[in-house]
């Protein structure tokens, strides 16, 4: 390593004081307005599914006709009382009389019932509720009301687009606060192990938190300017990659600064020592991950979009904060931040030891790991190579075509037991109908026709004055009529948004386009049919973007060709057998109907994005002990330093996304474990085995078509080709 001058002579007052100081306290003011702001989140966040949709969605034009029928934005909830047998007549009047009670509550319109069921033992009513208000606050009051009036020994429940709504606003409601302290607990006790130190710990989760509070504030100032659409699910997965993605190029950071405070015992040259060695590929790594999620934006769906920019966004001020805070906190602490095991400064004769091989000076787990790797490299890169294949055959058995809105949810839900209440005695579709928008001059044509449709319970036209969006059966003679349209509301006989009534959809949409080709079928199980459709249609669009934009970054970190294409193709193979074990997991083990649409193509950005990281960490330490000792031994070299720090990092990001686990909700549940499992699997076999022997096997060539991959270059020319690293005797730089 070269001796800077900031190793001898004296560093000025202002480098080793006034700036960490300066950086500290500027990012103190970010926590102070951006640790708020986490809790106002909700004021510009929806989990409306429809918003999602892009605008050519038929499901979103048909979205667009139901508001010009309406004076009011209202939501429908379906209040159902069950009982064990039929309802005697002083039973009936008892429910008759929640009508005026449930009016009485002032949360909406109209309500509509008691209707009883054929076989006598429920009875619904369908309650709208103002979505401009509180709606889980709204339901709550409609589910206290119904427990109380219902007759002694009934069950009452509140479901429908309303009630299902409120639960779900339920089952996010720890992404705020436990999400954050799990995943923050989870992290301190990983770097506790690692470091067995108490401040760096500290010193790394402050740098995570303040990334965290800096990615609030950015999301909320775009979320408010109306540039992002934030829901529930992109709120957590933004805590969750930030603490990740931070702690990581921390802990690459922190290896590079302990291993510069062996060197030296000055603390601002090892901080600036430190910086230089790890910024290229932090950086790099970081660009990979925003460019990938920016490539979100690509996408049709709506929620996609959103989520791109909020991670990106997320992932930039990760990198600032590993760039900027956490070194000036290094800077400040200097060898105390790793007390009470603090480094040692090494003898100059035994800093780089000599290598022949590129194990010496190695120990353990990694020399073990190196040795195997040096001693059959194209036996261990073609048994990895064909474990990843073996598990990625499981991803034939992966159910990604979306699951019901009741599905999603995974804890007890009173909206979800009132849907199979609907299912026992009513049109199961009650409350959330297909919507059909019709020309005036065919209604009848086109009423007949979804009448006769299989899977549809009952059908009628709004009546001027009605309530587009109840479902409430009815035969109306005059028509609501909004510039030569009416609008047709179907009930189906299965759950909104089930594949049941998904197929109903799609063969309504044909039927009523057959007598009018102008018409349009929405509602809740259109929209629902409609994202699954966009979302696997995005998938074919953005993997390849994807991987044409990472394999470029890769090319130019590593100047080279053959490299960075062996690397996204190993990343590759490692998300197929990520998405493959899920898929096991998913169905065996944990029992899920399905899968979310989206869930595939998340889990390809996030674990291609990420994985990929760890091959830069480790192809970048390769390269730079490359051009010091050969390719072979620098390989080695390279693996051992790394090994440590990027498996650390691996565990750290894997626990991270894990802790999305504890939300009730089957897509964070299920992306936890997919990036969780990929992560590990990506930092265990494919960077410490895979990636090493398969270059290895290669040797010089993989860095074709560089100088560095001619197998005749000697030591000088080596030197050419990096100019700013001390290189060893010429003949340690020989192959």
């Amino acid at each position: 390593m070269k001796t800077s001058p900031l190793h001898s002579a004296r560093v000025p007052f202002w480098l080793r004081w006034l700036l960490p100081v300066l950086l500290v306290l500027t990012w103190l003011a970010i926590a102070g307005v951006g640790g708020p702001t986490f809790g106002r989140l909700d004021e510009v966040s929806s989990n409306d599914q429809a918003s999602f949709l892009p605008a050519s969605a038929e499901a979103t034009a048909a979205q667009d006709w139901q508001a010009k029928f309406r004076d009011s934005n209202e939501v429908p909830a379906v209040i159902v009382i069950e009982g064990a047998e039929p309802f005697t007549p002083a039973q009936l009047g008892e429910a008759a009389a929640l009508k005026a009670e449930l009016e009485g509550l002032g949360i909406g319109g109209a309500v509509i019932g008691p209707i009883p069921s054929e076989d006598g033992k429920a009875v619904q009513f369908i309650a709208p509720i103002d979505s401009s208000g509180e709606v889980k606050e709204a339901v709550k009051e409609l589910r206290d009301t119904a427990a109380e009036a219902a007759p002694n020994g009934m069950q009452t429940f509140v479901t429908g687009p309303a009630g299902l709504a409120a639960d779900l606003t339920s089952a996010f409601a720890g992404i705020d606060g436990i999400l954050l302290l799990v995943a923050l607990g989870a992290v301190f006790v990983i770097l506790l192990i690692v470091y067995r130190s108490l401040l760096l710990p500290v010193a790394v989760l402050l740098t995570s938190v303040f990334a965290l509070c800096a990615a609030i504030l950015l999301v909320f100032g775009m979320a408010q300017l109306g540039w992002i659409q934030l829901n529930g699910q992109s709120q957590g997965i933004l805590s969750i990659l930030v603490i990740g993605a931070a702690t990581d190029y921390a802990l690459l950071y922190v290896a590079r600064f302990r291993e510069a405070l062996t060197h030296t015992r000055n603390r601002t040259a090892a901080v600036l020592t430190a910086w230089k060695t790890s910024v290229e590929p932090i950086v790099a790594s970081g660009a990979t991950v925003i460019i990938a999620l920016l490539c979100l934006l690509f996408s049709d769906l709506n929620s996609n979009k959103g989520l791109g920019p909020v991670a990106a966004a997320g992932i930039l001020c990760s990198l600032f904060a590993a760039l900027t805070l956490l070194p000036a906190l290094m800077a400040l602490l200097g060898r105390a931040a790793f007390w009470p095991f603090r480094p040692k400064l090494v003898p100059e004769d035994q800093r780089e030891p000599e290598l022949v091989t590129g194990l010496e000076g190695q120990k353990g787990i990694w020399r073990a790991t190196g040795s195997l790797v040096s001693r059959r490299p194209r036996t261990v890169w073609i048994a990895s190579v064909l474990l990843l294949l073996v598990a990625s055959a499981g991803i034939l058995q992966l159910k990604a075509n979306g699951v019901p809105q009741t599905d999603v949810i995974l804890t007890a839900s009173n909206a979800v037991d009132g849907q199979d209440a609907l299912a026992r005695h009513f049109d199961a579709g009650s409350g959330s109908p297909a919507v059909v928008v019709a020309d005036e001059s065919k209604a009848e044509d086109v009423l007949a026709k979804v009448k006769a449709a299989d899977g549809v319970g009952d059908a009628y036209l709004l009546a001027a004055g009605s309530v587009p969006i109840t479902g409430a059966p009815g035969t109306p003679s005059d028509p609501d009529v909004r510039e030569g349209k009416v609008l047709i509301n179907a009930t189906l006989n299965y759950a909104a948004d089930s594949i049941e009534a998904k197929d109903v959809v799609k063969a309504l949409r044909e039927d009523v386009k057959a007598v009018d080709a102008s018409a349009l079928v929405g509602g809740v199980t259109a929209t629902a049919l409609d994202t699954n459709t966009t979302a696997q249609r995005d998938l074919v669009i953005i993997i390849p973007v994807v991987l044409v934009v990472i394999l470029f970054i890769l090319m130019l970190l590593l100047r080279s060709v053959l490299a960075p294409v062996l690397l996204v193709l190993s990343v590759v193979l490692s998300y197929g057998a990520a998405m493959g074990v899920s898929a096991l997991v998913f169905n065996n083990l944990l029992g899920f109907p399905g899968a979310d649409a989206t869930v595939p193509l998340f889990g390809f950005v996030f674990l291609v994005a990420l994985g990929v990281d760890y091959n830069i960490f480790l192809m970048s330490r390769v390269r730079e002990e490359s051009l010091k000792h050969g390719t072979r031994p620098g390989i080695l070299r390279g693996l051992g330093v790394t090994g440590g720090v990027i498996t650390s990092a691996g565990v750290v990001l894997a626990a991270t996304f894990a802790a999305l686990g504890i939300i009730p909700i089957m897509f964070l549940v299920q992306l936890a474990f997919i990036v969780a499992f990929g992560v590990l699997l990506d930092t265990v076999l494919v960077r410490s085995l895979l990636v090493p022997a398969l270059a290895y096997d290669i040797g010089p060539r993989i860095w074709w078509p560089s100088k560095l991959g001619r197998p005749e270059l000697d030591a000088a020319e080596q030197r050419d080709t990096a100019p700013d690293v001390e290189l060893e005797a010429e003949g340690a730089g020989r192959r």
